[in-house]
């Protein structure tokens, strides 16, 4: 079964076919990032506008040879500028080819990527915990089928990867902040100090004035998280003083370090409390280097479900896939 999924939350405009959840057949995402680059930041209607912009020649590329037996949308959560765009699209579509339309939660999108372009063994095992960090989601779910997600907790306050734009932004590193951050942190191991820190496994230290940063909520007993207060610490310190180019990148590295440490920690815990070894992260931020790093070394205790890297982002395949699972997957 073929399902044609849009996905338009936020700046992308993306379009795809896949089939029976699993396979990708076309994948076309077009992103008015750069623009946003020069604002270092989402302004809402500008990413509306370019949803209009980029609509009709993303969908003609991934419909092309392509019969569909369903039309999937982004219905929420996201901007609504950008989200009518992509709805309108799809019920007008659904109404030209008379298929079935399904409304689709981006986050519940998200969990799908797991899917993609992944063979059974590969697939996620029930029940797993799952962690959704993006830029406006950081979030635990326990999956214990297509039909039963249970939100187990969440952000506070700043999600995940909007605490990286603005870390980033403060240490003047670009936008968007998840790959400047990684981009800028991973010069530690291009350093004098990198064969030391390879072996010690652990932090590297500049000099004597290492940078404190605290670790909010990562000892609480819940599936909460807290990242205003990190976000503030490392502003703070850039207010202090001026900086100098090793103290961005240490900076920039021990900010990656807690924040990752926080997100393991929260990640196991929900673990642990819903009694399963199956874990999995999805979202934007799952692309992070260290994260990934990280999940990796837990592979020899806990089987890690992890979506491939170019699905990780905003896409309609895991829109798709969502659709076929929870409507027509048996």
């Amino acid at each position: 079964m073929k399902i044609l999924g849009i996905e338009t939350s936020c700046d992308e405009t993306s379009v795809s076919v896949v089939q029976d959840g699993a396979k990708v057949l076309t994948l076309v995402t077009a992103t008015s990032l750069e623009m946003h680059k020069k604002t270092r930041g989402i302004t809402p209607e500008n990413a509306a506008r370019k949803q209009v912009e980029y609509m009709i020649p993303v969908l003609q590329e991934a419909l092309s040879n392509q019969d569909v037996d369903a039309v999937a949308v982004t219905e929420n959560p996201g901007l609504i500028g950008s989200l009518v765009v992509g709805v309108e699209t799809a019920k007008a579509l659904s109404f030209a080819l008379d298929k079935p339309l399904h409304l689709i939660s981006h986050l519940m999108g998200h969990i799908y990527s797991l899917w993609l372009d992944k063979n059974r063994k590969e697939q996620p095992k029930f029940p797993f915990v799952v962690l959704l960090v993006s830029g406006g989601h950081t979030e635990l779910y326990l999956v214990k089928s297509h039909q039963q997600i249970n939100f187990l907790g969440g952000t506070r306050d700043d999600a995940v990867g909007e605490c990286f734009d603005k870390v980033a932004r403060s240490l003047e590193l670009g936008y968007p902040g998840g790959p400047a951050i990684d981009a800028e942190a991973s010069k530690i191991f291009n350093s004098q100090f990198s064969i030391y820190f390879a072996l010690r496994n652990t932090r590297k230290v500049c000099n004597k004035n290492t940078f404190k940063l605290p670790k909010p909520m990562i000892t609480s007993k819940d599936c909460e998280f807290s990242f205003s207060g990190l976000k503030t610490a490392v502003h703070r310190i850039t207010l202090s003083k001026k900086l100098n180019n090793d103290e961005v990148t240490q900076l920039a590295f021990e900010f990656r370090e807690t924040a990752v440490e926080i997100l393991i920690s929260k990640l196991l815990f929900a673990s642990k409390m819903n009694q399963t070894k199956n874990i999995a992260v999805v979202g934007g931020v799952a692309a992070n280097a260290l994260l990934r790093q990280r999940l990796e070394e837990l592979r020899s205790t806990y089987t890690v479900f992890l979506p491939h890297l170019k699905y990780t982002g905003d896409n309609g395949a895991m829109i798709a896939s969502n659709a076929y699972f929870n409507n027509y997957s048996k």
